[in-house]
């Protein structure tokens, strides 16, 4: 005899700690389930009565969603398993609701447009571009996730290289989103596991160069002579503040304010993570602080003044335009800077990051802290400066060879 349960599917948690609500299906100890179609905070679920809890703010009319659907349930399992005893958990389930395709684009938008939704305009953009070419590829076709098989995995990377000139980290990056696109419908039960073309297919990467400078480099940098008051100076020290103070990104950099220095930490929102971090300025930072210091007492302004002081910080798209912008005119400044201190390099903003990271290593800082201060998620994106400088010091050791 089968069962149907009404359960809070807590194997399915996302980074909100929200899960899905399902009806569970037991016969002959096989389960199978059932999307309600609720997502729901887990301290919004009651177990013990298998409810909505009262302060959920749609509480009465999902409860009262959830009670008619179970019921119903009920009765369709009866009718089924009394039709044919031979219905698998799984088989009750499909007779039930069937097992229709389930269109790929319109749910990629909605994962791209959560992006959208927590402020991550670049990621947004950049997510919709990976749709658009999937669409071109597929001429503007509809297709299904089970359309989506590692032979047309393959096939796409083939026409990603050919037609479209990406390389093979972009290629992955593109299928990392898609990969998402995949696990995020399994989590919301739109999908089975076996339709997941990358449990089959494997993602290809190519190793890529960290660029940073030594220490004497970044010292011929400092020492370039630029004019006061210039955006040339104004850049050559912004990215020696970075260098010094763990490695800031530029969209960081940008948008910290006098109000985000408390006279020794700079406090503040890491815009890619939103996670909160608090830096110590080492002397250098300091007296680079102290040059653009306004006579004035303003806490709302720029510490470095290269955003317009009227720009709405609320405007997501318009913040992200400006400091797009802005990282153009520094990365461009930044060569001029380069060519003129005589590093043969190729160097952008963000190889302040880099050249911060392997400077912390090499000075003796764990790794561990290495990676708070970058505001890494996880350890083992800080694991590839910690190789770097083992291999300068492995390259070290080959003079007991000579």
């Amino acid at each position: 005899m089968a069962s149907v349960t009404t359960i809070f599917r807590t194997d399915k948690l996302n980074q909100k700690g929200e899960a899905p609500i399902h009806f569970r299906i037991i016969k002959d100890r096989k389960i199978s389930y059932i999307s309600s179609g609720i997502i729901i905070p887990q301290e919004h679920w009651d177990e013990k009565n298998r409810r909505i809890k009262s302060k959920h703010t749609n509480s009465e009319r999902h409860n009262s969603f959830l009670a008619n659907k179970f019921s119903e349930l009920q009765d369709q399992v009866l009718e089924f398993e009394t039709l044919n005893k031979g219905l698998t958990s799984r088989g009750l389930r499909d007779k039930i609701y069937g097992k229709k395709p389930f269109d790929f684009f319109p749910f990629a938008e909605e994962v791209a447009e959560a992006y959208l939704e927590e402020g991550k305009i670049g990621t947004y953009d950049k997510n919709l571009s990976i749709i658009a070419k999937l669409k071109e590829y597929t001429a503007g076709r509809n297709i299904a996730f089970q359309d989506i098989t590692p032979e047309f995995l393959t096939k796409y990377e083939k026409y990603l290289k050919a037609e479209k000139g990406n390389k093979t980290n972009t290629v992955h990056k593109d299928y990392k989103f898609i990969r998402k696109i995949f696990n995020d419908a399994y989590r919301k039960d739109i999908i089975d596991h076996s339709v997941i073309p990358f449990n089959k297919y494997q993602m290809k990467t190519e190793k890529t160069q960290r660029i940073f400078l030594s220490e004497d480099e970044l010292t011929a940098i400092e020492n370039v002579k630029t004019t006061p008051g210039t955006r040339l100076e104004l850049h050559r020290d912004m990215f020696v503040f970075a260098a010094y103070v763990g490695g800031l990104r530029v969209s960081d950099m940008l948008q910290i304010k006098w109000k985000h220095f408390d006279g020794a930490n700079i406090n503040f929102t890491i815009q890619k993570t939103g996670t909160q971090l608090s830096i110590k300025l080492p002397n250098k930072a300091l007296e680079l602080l102290n040059k653009y210091k306004p006579k004035k007492k303003n806490h709302e302004a720029f510490i470095f003044p290269m955003l317009s002081k009227d720009l709405d910080l609320t405007d997501l798209r318009a913040v992200d335009s400006a400091i797009s912008s802005a990282t153009a005119y520094i990365n461009k400044n930044l060569k001029t800077l380069a060519e003129t201190a005589e590093i043969n390099k190729h160097i952008s903003f963000h190889t302040s990051r880099h050249t911060w990271a392997t400077r912390a290593l090499r000075k003796g800082i764990s790794i561990d802290k290495v990676s708070k201060l970058m505001g890494h998620a996880q350890i083992k994106e800080t694991m590839i400066y910690a190789k770097i400088v083992n291999e300068e010091l492995d390259k070290a050791m080959d003079v007991f060879n000579n």
